[in-house]
């Protein structure tokens, strides 16, 4: 396995949007080890001039929509050029090409996309049993079989790792001392929640009136990130009958800098965690069932008081729903979709346990709420607080090759510490 110090492997190269202390300009870059590399100063000094389809100055750009706008394989010739220049001694030869490589500690990330739609999935059928036995005594409605349930969220919540999220402000009553609940007041958010998902770049758009087929999915995913769907419990109680989640949602998304290209994850393709039953309608059915999905082990950890708590673990491949699938899903009524859309997988949760038999594969606080999903290695008050001032929550993620279980990279942590609510 590789050493976690590092997810940046030549295995993965994932794109991101640059700036630096002495060029404030915001550019393209991959990240490989300790580098950041400037793609622009490498196309510049003529490192892609074979490449005819590859635009000039496409990497001077502010975000990763023009390049992941190109066909697939332009992409995958860039892709063939950075490995090999990699595989070599790149701090020698051509200065044009040493300067480009920029000490990651060095580099302030930014958004990497231009983003017009955000959507949110809630696939995950651990989670939703979790979720249905506490909200109501009611079974999961018939639909959540049929499609990927999924709601349209904001884009000017979305955010890189790293930037603080403000305490929510929204109306909710508070329990009363003798079991009833006072009236509905504007408030600071009590329950304040994270939710471990991941997050998918599109990249060749579907025209509106035009639909997606699941043959054509893969073709439209730019690559992936770590997401934190930022969720205020309370907030959402109130508010969620009869129209669904706004205020409680709407906050703050914060995803992990560093795209991981859809090519990349060719090498932990793997088949479905089980099987879908009942089967999915004819145009949800996956052409490959040997990769339906990716083998990418997800977790989530809060720093508190100086303390490190581990709070999740899962696989992205044990969504009952998987991305293809979601991204069918989202294409398919003919509404069009473009390039720099981002969707969330939904919380990943799983059935799994850790050694002492603790569900240790739950991807929010909420679902610790249930009896029987308690965690002795977390904060002792924790399902009963929710997240607190000054916690710091992280997620990363981890591609694991199938048939040998080793990480042969990773996608970088995604960071966010929690603020006080604004002074009302």
């Amino acid at each position: 396995m590789i050493q976690r110090r590092n997810p940046f492997t030549i295995h993965n190269l994932p794109y991101g949007i640059v700036s630096t202390r002495d060029n404030p300009v915001r550019r393209c870059a991959v990240a490989y080890n300790d580098w950041a590399i400037d793609l622009n100063v490498l196309q510049r000094s003529g490192l892609f001039d074979n490449i005819k389809e590859l635009p000039q100055n496409t990497f001077r750009s502010p975000t990763l929509n023009a390049f992941a706008a190109l066909p697939t394989n332009t992409r995958l010739q860039v892709r063939t050029k950075l490995t090999d220049l990699l595989s070599m001694n790149h701090l020698s030869g051509d200065p044009a090409t040493k300067n480009a490589f920029l000490p990651l500690e060095s580099v302030e990330m930014h958004f990497p996309m231009d983003t017009r739609n955000f959507s949110d999935f809630y696939c995950s059928l651990e989670h939703t049993k979790n979720c249905t036995a506490i909200f109501s005594s009611n079974p999961i409605t018939p639909n959540w079989f049929a499609i990927p349930s999924v709601y349209n969220g904001r884009t000017s919540s979305l955010v890189v790792s790293g930037t603080p999220v403000t305490r929510p402000v929204g109306v909710f009553p508070l329990p009363k001392s003798d079991g009833s609940k006072a009236s509905p007041t504007l408030q600071p958010e009590t329950h304040l929640d994270f939710e471990l998902e991941m997050g998918i770049f599109l990249s060749k758009p579907v025209p509106r009136g035009q639909c997606l087929r699941i043959e054509d999915a893969k073709e439209s995913m730019f690559g992936l990130v770590m997401l934190n769907d930022w969720s205020s419990r309370s907030i959402q109680f109130f508010e969620m009958a009869p129209l669904g989640p706004f205020h409680s949602k709407g906050s703050a998304t914060s995803i992990s800098p560093w795209i991981v290209p859809i090519e990349a994850l060719d090498a932990v393709a793997c088949p479905r965690h089980a099987a879908q039953e009942p089967a999915p309608l004819p145009h949800l059915t996956l052409p490959e069932a040997g990769k339906a999905s990716f083998n990418i082990e997800v977790s989530v950890k809060i720093l508190r008081d100086g303390q490190v708590y581990a709070l999740g673990a899962s696989n992205l491949n044990e969504l009952h729903w998987t991305p293809l699938q979601q991204l069918t899903h989202l294409g398919s009524a003919g509404e069009g979709l473009s390039t720099g859309d981002l969707f969330g997988t939904g919380t990943i949760s799983s059935a799994r346990t850790n050694s002492d038999g603790e569900k240790i594969g739950l991807g929010c606080l909420y679902e610790r709420k249930l009896s029987g999903n308690e965690l002795r290695s977390a904060p002792p008050d924790i399902a009963q607080t929710f997240l607190k001032d000054g916690d710091e929550v992280v997620l990363e993620g981890w591609a694991v090759k199938p048939d040998t279980g080793k990480a042969i990279f990773g996608f970088g942590e995604c960071r966010g510490q929690i603020l006080p609510a604004q002074q009302l």
